[in-house]
């Protein structure tokens, strides 16, 4: 089956809290639902959740991981690909996508929405900072305006 298309979701590798860790598992879920690949960087705290949400709607969770070994990555991806760029690997990710969504904010997480936005990648923020620039991300209200915004991108 070919993919509708890439969609990168990216946020804070830590425990930012139920509810964002809930809605990046319900953009996963979307997501992965309308037949888009789910782009992280294959950690934990969002990009865990989002790839979680991927899984249980039967679609593929892509891990770019900063390091070397395949096995860093978290236990919901589908495919798991070790970069060895480190922090690097936030470009190779925003440049791999057609669409970026943020959910909740760090410094790694506004790193990538930065590439994006000077890269031409729309990004759609969900409870993250608010960032009313020209060029900037979109903020939205919820995962299924993020995803149907996502979508529309594509």
């Amino acid at each position: 089956m070919t993919p509708r298309g890439y969609v990168g979701v990216v946020g804070p590798s830590g425990d930012p809290g139920p509810v964002v860790l809930q809605a990046a598992e319900e953009v996963g879920h979307r997501l992965a639902s309308a037949g888009v690949v789910v782009v992280t960087g294959g950690g934990t705290g969002v990009m865990a959740a989002a790839s979680r949400g991927a899984a249980a709607a039967g679609g593929t969770a892509l891990g770019l991981l900063p390091g070397n070994d395949r096995s860093e990555g978290n236990a919901h991806l589908t495919l798991s690909l070790p970069t060895g760029l480190g922090e690097l690997r936030n470009a190779l990710l925003v440049r791999s996508v057609d669409a970026l969504v943020a959910v909740g904010g760090s410094w790694g997480t506004l790193s990538e929405v930065a590439l994006a936005c000077r890269t031409g990648v729309p990004v759609y923020a969900l409870h993250g900072w608010d960032l009313p620039t020209e060029g900037g991300p979109v903020a939205v209200a919820d995962p299924a305006e993020a995803v149907a915004r996502a979508l529309a991108a594509l």
